[in-house]
């Protein structure tokens, strides 16, 4: 039976050859998770420039390729440093499979942010830039300034800052104020007794439709709503640009009201029909 000394040199004989045979493969392999660490940085912003330098990818859709594009390259270096090591590809598979399946079951709320915004990327109801309200639930809204695998970054008309998880934009009705080329916006004009109508109309037509923002087509319509002793109800239909909206709302009245006094036509009120004061698109 060899002697303690014998086996203790035999075993740090065993351990410096396997730590020789192993120590460069680890070392190889920490390479790789640092070079693959140092690409994916540089990966992501090549492939957002490229992206960018395009065109034929839409605005919505970058932030949410270029993290696809990091993970992918981050997953290719972990896998190949892995393999350096000696751990065989299809059993990791195995492994990563059913760890992917019992992190799904513990983290559902995640997996369902990221369905919902692959479904927010694939029906496109908003788009970068747009002004978006969700109106179910907790309310909230603003402008959308990125739309992510896992949230959306909006910023309100007043500079706050929103990060909404997809699903619970995805689960709840929303209204999107950008979306469409213009915007309905009326109000009426009260009229003194014996005031001359057509005048008045003629007024209101002209100053509305000078004013930035105005769509020409359709046209602005200025019509009587009503009459009474007291005098005549006079309401004004414009369609203005989506993006100007809120600064129509602001300037037509007094645009009105300025042109009626100019003609000798002082109004007994002025009031906004629509939008409604709740509507976010005032403050823009």
């Amino acid at each position: 039976m060899p002697s303690a000394p014998v086996l203790i040199d035999n075993a740090s004989t065993l351990a410096w050859s396997v730590a020789a045979s192993f120590a460069p493969r680890v070392i190889l392999a920490a390479l790789i998770l640092a070079a693959g660490t140092l690409i994916v940085r540089w990966f992501g912003r090549a492939v957002g420039a490229a992206l960018l330098e395009t065109g034929r990818v839409d605005v919505t859709a970058r932030p949410a390729l270029a993290a696809a594009a990091r993970y992918s390259v981050l997953i290719i270096a972990f896998v190949a440093a892995l393999s350096q090591l000696g751990v065989q590809t299809a059993s990791l598979l195995a492994a990563l499979g059913a760890a992917g399946l019992a992190i799904g079951l513990a983290l559902q709320g995640t997996l369902a942010n990221v369905a919902a915004g692959v479904m927010l990327l694939w029906l496109r109801p908003f788009r970068v830039g747009d002004y978006i309200e969700v109106i179910g639930g907790n309310p909230f809204g603003g402008t959308v300034k990125e739309i992510g695998l896992f949230a959306c970054q909006l910023e309100t008309y007043d500079g706050l800052f929103v990060f909404a998880p997809n699903s619970a934009i995805w689960t709840l009705p929303l209204r999107n104020h950008s979306r469409t080329a213009g915007r309905l916006v009326s109000f009426n004009v009260g009229l003194a007794a014996g005031a001359d109508l057509a005048h008045a109309q003629a007024a209101i037509l002209a100053a509305v439709g000078d004013e930035p923002g105005v769509l020409k087509t359709p046209p602005p319509q200025v019509f009587v709503a009503g009459l009474s002793e007291g005098g005549a109800v006079a309401t004004c239909r414009l369609w203005a640009d989506a993006s100007e909206v809120g600064a129509v709302q602001r300037a037509m009245l007094e645009a009105a009201q300025r042109a009626l006094e100019a003609g000798g036509l002082r109004p007994t009120q002025l009031q906004r029909i629509v939008p409604a004061d709740g509507d976010p698109s005032l403050l823009l």
